[in-house]
């Protein structure tokens, strides 16, 4: 309303739980998504919620697809260096890059959370590295990671870098990622590293992300109490498929970028 004459675009945005919110938050969404002169999201419930409400969309991967291919030499540096070399010293055999959000921080959800990593860390010969993926409220807490960790027998890190490239250097670094963060999934499906995402009831964003884009035959999601099954099947996952799916996506990213580039450029 602002700026009339601005063309209005949406990138590969996210809504799968729009048919859950509020009346007047989803009316006044709707609203603006009918006014856009470009629309993308990233996964097909969004699609298909916006369908059965007369928008069409189109469907492209998140943009973090492209994180390696653009960032990696820049993430190297910082693998190289700080909390992340330390990590590397501390676990030479390797470790798994774990995060969740404060809403399994009960004391039963943490304990179940601390038995399963260290049945995985025992089989595996793999250390836990907990790290925050964000630090905004109801997001990550590292009296959490505390907690969990004091329930534990295997080796634990916790590192408390909130610098995004940290972030994804210890991720890039990592034997493989668990967590309840979409784009922790995302930039380790970016390296072809195992995967796998905790949910605390349902299925949420990183499970929608995850049904759209994943290769058939891995876990989209687990609960707590699930961890250790979940993460034998994404441990085992083929290598030389999950580098073409990266490379598949960020191709698939880039052909849809270029659409909106040609929007920008009439």
């Amino acid at each position: 309303g602002l700026f009339p004459q601005a063309r209005l675009l949406f990138d590969a945005v996210g809504g799968m739980d729009l048919d859950t919110r509020d009346p007047a938050l989803r009316a006044e969404v709707l609203g603006k998504l009918r006014a856009d002169d470009y629309l993308s999201v990233r996964d097909r419930r969004t699609q298909t919620l916006l369908r059965e409400a007369g928008i069409a969309a189109q469907l492209l991967p998140d943009p973090v697809v492209l994180v390696r291919e653009l960032f990696g030499a820049r993430i190297e540096r910082h693998a190289a260096q700080g909390e992340v070399a330390e990590l590397r010293r501390a676990f030479p055999c390797g470790y798994l890059a774990v995060q969740f959000s404060a809403d399994f921080g009960d004391d039963a959800t943490l304990t179940a959370i601390a038995a399963q990593l260290d049945r995985v860390a025992q089989a595996r010969g793999l250390g836990i590295a907990f790290f925050r993926a964000g630090a905004a409220p109801w997001h990550d807490d590292l009296d959490c990671y505390r907690r969990t960790a004091a329930r534990m027998r295997a080796p634990t890190r916790i590192r408390a870098t909130l610098d995004l490239w940290d972030i994804c250097a210890l991720i890039a670094a990592s034997s493989g990622f668990l967590g309840s963060s979409l784009h922790g999934r995302i930039v380790a499906m970016a390296y072809a590293l195992p995967h796998l995402n905790l949910q605390r009831r349902g299925p949420g964003k990183p499970e929608a992300y995850a049904a759209t884009w994943e290769s058939a035959g891995l876990p989209l999601g687990v609960l707590p109490t699930e961890i250790a099954e979940g993460l034998d099947v994404a441990l085992g996952a083929n290598g030389h498929s999950m580098h073409e799916l990266a490379h598949a996506l960020a191709a698939r990213y880039r052909e849809g970028f270029a659409v909106l580039c040609d929007r920008l450029r009439a």
